[in-house]
């Protein structure tokens, strides 16, 4: 069985479409699968229509958290509840192909992989500022962690011991496409062409965007401290070159009243100790919120039909 995880956030406009087209796709195909649809914290009628649909087809199950927990932890609270031998990450809006998961599924099937990736061909319609963007960012989270980051995505298809294992992870700072890289498995790739979105709009504002990729950098690579150490490299050797030239001057006889120079200096300074008192702030930050060991996510409601053979519930 292939469990589908599909979070949503203010979508009660594609939830019906989402799983009617997920579920006619893989009957099919004669292939068996639960949908897990995560409700997070959606302010219209998603969660409604969730219910709706799981109190009608046992091969749904519909979770509604307590609130708004972000779209990482309605990721891992779908590979908690998935009880296939295999799950699929599937966004809400049909922008990845449904066909695709079934190629995917196939891949699988034959043995020897343990991920099958989803790699994007192009990122469709995108604000050329948001793509360059994405693009600086993958890169340098992919030179800070070692992982090829380019073209990546959610859609992955995970083989049961990869779900297991990122389960095991106890991280509460969660950022997936890294993660399920990182544990290693047998991977391969399909590549994908992103579809339109028919129906509503994006919910990333671009602050949250900024703060998306702020908080994932720093929850998986420690890269920002290294350009701290950077910065002291840099200013000492500016230090030492400044110095050396007043003292040439001050022996020769050509010293000046050297103001300007004073007060550049302790405006390089200052603003290089702030910047690195900052990086380091927000790093002692996360270490807080990770000993603070709150969980991921709380649930509120839960639907399922579905007798599980493993699990109690």
């Amino acid at each position: 069985m292939i469990s589908v995880i599909i979070p949503a956030y203010n979508e009660e406009g594609n939830v019906e479409r989402t799983a009617s087209a997920v579920g006619r796709i893989l009957s099919e195909n004669d292939i068996d699968y639960e949908i897990v649809f995560i409700n997070d914290g959606s302010a219209d009628r998603t969660w409604q229509k969730m219910q709706a649909m799981a109190n009608s087809d046992k091969r749904i199950t519909a979770v509604n958290f307590s609130r708004n927990f972000g779209k990482e932890s309605a990721i891992f609270a779908g590979l908690e509840l998935a009880r296939g031998d295999c799950a699929v990450l599937f966004d809400c809006d049909l922008q990845f192909p449904v066909e695709t998961v079934v190629e995917m599924y196939r891949i699988w099937e034959k043995g020897g992989v343990d991920i099958v990736e989803g790699r994007k061909k192009s990122r469709g319609k995108e604000n050329p500022v948001y793509k360059g963007f994405s693009l600086l960012f993958y890169k340098l989270i992919g030179k800070g962690s070692g992982l090829d980051m380019q073209d990546a995505s959610d859609f992955k298809l995970m083989d049961r011991c990869v779900i297991d294992a990122l389960n095991r992870m106890p991280e509460r700072l969660t950022f997936f496409r890294a993660m399920s890289g990182w544990v290693g498995f047998s991977t391969e790739k399909v590549w994908f062409e992103v579809a339109e979105r028919e129906i509503g709009t994006s919910k990333w504002k671009p602050s949250q965007l900024v703060n998306f990729a702020v908080n994932n950098i720093t929850s998986f690579t420690s890269a920002p401290l290294q350009i701290v150490t950077a910065f002291g490299v840099i200013t000492f050797l500016i230090s030492i070159i400044l110095g050396v030239n007043t003292l040439y001057n001050k022996f020769f006889g050509n010293s000046e009243a050297g103001f300007p120079t004073v007060i550049i200096l302790q405006l390089l300074t200052s603003s290089i100790i702030m910047f690195s008192l900052g990086v380091i702030g927000y790093y002692i930050s996360k270490i807080y919120e990770e000993i603070k060991q709150r969980p991921r996510y709380i649930i509120r409601d839960i639907v399922r039909q579905r007798e599980d053979k493993d699990k109690n519930g």
